[in-house]
């Protein structure tokens, strides 16, 4: 008898598995998808709109190109010279070549760490405009994606935000993946005539197998901007000696601007150290022919050369000449396919997370997941809503004795160690439901969590 019944015990303990760790994911699903909700929604607006950046820019500038011409193109070292008289006691921080014969000259000059913008008539070198460059529209946009108009603090919280997406979207794969479905009703399609309940469960679930891939590559390629995780990973490449001589991102707009006051403030232009002609630069890098558009940057206290870097979109046609400071020579050329191996993968989910990989059908691939993701977080919510009894938050109940097993605790420790903020976060709100909150009544009953154990 005792043999007989030992089969049928642990054909019962797998299902009972399942089961709790079902219960446990959805609660880590819930709460994740709480937080994350109001950012999922700002990041996806922030983020549609910079997809465009190429196209809203161009809109922008429209003024100043196809200008009016009275004769041959001033010299770069006058236009460069009209703009540093125009902002006073400032330096010359980069010449960027224009796009077309007719269009205006931008100067980027910089002061106390701040850049302006300086747009310079080819011909008549009159100023045409002059405006911060951090108050360029998709600046601003940038700046509301990356840091939420609060600095490293709010790069902080985009990360946290991020980091919980990401186990919001990994959980809510396994929880509706399609285990008994018959077809593909309520799996890719969402059913229309079930009545409400089942048309937002539906939307919800059909939405997030459509786009939880693109969301989750967005969300991995979006690290390498962020603060802990883009230094924690510039810190291991240094440690394997496989860090990169320059960038194309930064983890920070505060550090970007310490670091343009420390390379530029030491020198004014009346008196620059360098002696190569910026005019015999820009000649050039004409000739060499770069993906538009072309910055060429003066040399300063981080780098001793003259540089020309294209900014093309994709990243992959992008290269970087470096220039002798002394006799304007050629010393250095990158090309995309020069980099490592590292940054040229990085780079390329780079170029797709801002849309710019593949053209337009990038953009719109963007444009739809950032509408997913939308989609999602209002299901989500109409669903909570609808289903959360009155006077409690409506979160899924707790496993009674809130166990975890090998296999779920191996699985935390490796997202914690590669999304260290989550780590930190999970840490702190482990602490503060022990020992606060499920240790005042109210708060408990309105959070559903278990009640404590004794300490």
């Amino acid at each position: 008898m005792t043999d007989a019944s030992a089969p049928i015990q642990t054909a019962q303990s797998v299902p009972e598995k399942r089961a709790r760790l079902y219960r446990m994911l959805w609660r880590w699903h819930f709460y994740a998808g709480l937080f994350c909700i109001p950012f999922i929604i700002l990041l996806s607006i922030t983020g549609s709109l910079y997809l465009f950046k190429p196209q809203i820019e161009a809109a922008l500038d429209r003024p100043y190109t196809n200008l009016v011409m009275t004769g041959p193109s001033a010299p770069v070292s006058q236009q460069v010279q009209v703009a540093l008289k125009h902002v006073e006691d400032s330096s010359f921080k980069s010449y960027r070549l224009p796009d077309g014969p007719k269009d205006a000259a931008q100067v980027l000059v910089t002061k106390g760490g701040e850049d302006t913008i300086v747009y310079v008539h080819p011909t008549s070198l009159e100023v045409l405009k002059a405006l911060p460059r951090e108050a360029r529209l998709m600046a601003v946009v940038r700046t509301i994606h990356g840091e939420l108009l609060m600095g490293d603090n709010g790069s902080l919280i985009v990360e946290l935000a991020a980091s919980w997406a990401i186990v919001m979207v990994v959980t809510g794969l396994y929880l509706w993946w399609p285990r008994t479905a018959q077809g593909l009703q309520g799996v890719l399609i969402p059913r229309l005539q079930s009545g409400p309940k089942v048309f937002w469960r539906d939307l919800h679930a059909v939405t997030g197998m459509w786009v939880s891939f693109f969301a989750i590559f967005l969300l991995l390629t979006g690290l390498p901007w962020t603060n802990v995780w883009g230094k924690g990973f510039d810190m291991v490449r240094d440690l394997t000696g496989t860090a990169a001589v320059s960038k194309d991102w930064t983890q920070s707009r505060k550090a970007e601007r310490e670091a343009t006051e420390q390379a530029f403030s030491h020198h004014g232009h009346d008196a620059p150290y360098y002696v190569a002609n910026v005019d015999d630069i820009a000649a050039s890098a004409r000739a060499a022919r770069l993906a538009p558009p072309v910055t060429i940057t003066p040399p300063n206290a981080r780098n001793p050369n003259w540089m020309a870097r294209s900014s093309a979109g994709d990243r992959i046609s992008r290269v970087e000449i470096a220039y002798s400071a002394a006799d304007g020579s050629e010393i250095r050329r990158e090309a995309f396919g020069d980099k490592h191996v590292i940054d040229q993968a990085l780079g390329v989910g780079i170029a797709a997370h801002e849309g710019q990989l593949f053209g337009v059908l990038n953009q719109l691939l963007g444009v739809l997941t950032a509408l997913g993701l939308v989609l999602l977080s209002v299901s989500a919510f109409v669903m909570w809503r609808k289903r959360a009894p009155d006077g409690v938050l409506g979160a899924p109940p707790p496993i009674p004795d809130q166990r975890i097993g090998v296999g779920l605790g191996l699985l935390i420790f490796v997202f914690a160690l590669f999304l260290p903020v989550l780590g930190a976060c999970l840490i702190l709100v482990a602490i503060a439901e022990r020992l606060i909150l499920s240790r005042v009544p109210s708060l408990r009953q309105f959070l559903g969590l278990a009640q404590p154990a004794p300490l």
